[in-house]
């Protein structure tokens, strides 16, 4: 993970076993994203998500950053476009949306700062684990951008109101003790190594849970933070989840003193 590319490209698949890595892998320009990259990273989620043999993803960049953010040449381009002003939401949210909203149990790996559009690709992941001299930065109040609904709905349903406040409104950055303070990170280390260590320890134990399961729960779970719970549904998959594969072979694994095999 630590070796940079030669030269810069849209975001890179790495697929081992059950678990999918996507990098950023634009290092020179801070792995800012591009319109290009946006499209890209889509078409991956949908690679994922058609391959039942993936049950976790981490996403990671390329250097000594994760992300720049979104490039805001393209921001202010998209933004005098009729159809942008016309469209549901810019593409930069419709990715971050479909990246929470993804089956698969998501992991962030931070390989270093964050910034701007990224801190919210980063905390749409279901964990975040990052280094302890990475930094956060969201520059929107400094820029004159009020940034979408749903990003905002992000913040304050997994840092609460104050610290969404304080993150929009003063465009100050934090470091990363803080970031772990308030729960933008789900750890911190202390150097790659250990990076690369918490992220496959945690990348092994989602592996290894149920995956419909674990599907369904983490669907619940972002429909009631954004006050949206489909509660039929969720009773359904409840229903369902008592008489499937999957409970008989965790019962018969817990019975069995072994590891399920789902």
């Amino acid at each position: 993970m630590s070796d940079a590319a030669e030269t810069a490209s849209p975001p890179v698949l790495e697929i081992n076993g059950a678990r999918a890595t996507i990098r950023l892998n634009r290092p020179r320009h801070l792995n800012r994203l591009q319109p290009d990259d946006l499209d890209a990273l889509l078409q991956l989620f949908d690679r994922i998500e058609a391959d039942p043999a993936i049950r976790v993803l981490v996403l990671t960049g390329t250097g000594r950053v994760f992300s720049a953010g979104y490039d805001l040449n393209s921001v202010a381009e998209r933004a005098t476009s009729a159809v942008e002003q016309n469209s549901a939401g810019s593409a930069f949210e419709v990715v971050v949306n479909r990246l929470e909203d993804l089956g698969v149990p998501t992991i962030c790996r931070l390989n270093g700062g964050v910034y701007g559009g990224s801190t919210d690709l980063a905390l749409a992941c279901d964990f975040r684990i990052g280094l302890d001299s990475g930094e956060m930065f969201m520059p929107a109040a400094r820029l004159g951008l009020h940034y979408y609904k749903s990003g905002i709905m992000r913040y304050t349903s997994r840092l609460g109101v104050d610290n969404a406040k304080k993150l929009f409104l003063t465009a100050q950055k934090i470091d990363a003790p803080e970031m772990l303070r308030i729960g933008y990170l789900t750890a911190m280390v202390m150097h790659e190594e250990a990076l690369d260590e918490a992220v496959d320890k945690l990348a092994a134990t989602l592996a290894g849970n149920a995956p419909v399961a674990m599907r369904g729960m983490k669907r619940a779970i972002n429909e009631f933070a954004r006050g949206q719970l489909d509660a039929e549904a969720a009773d359904r998959r409840a229903r369902d989840s008592m008489r499937g594969t999957e409970i008989k072979e965790g019962i018969k694994a817990f019975a069995e003193k072994r590891p399920p095999r789902f």
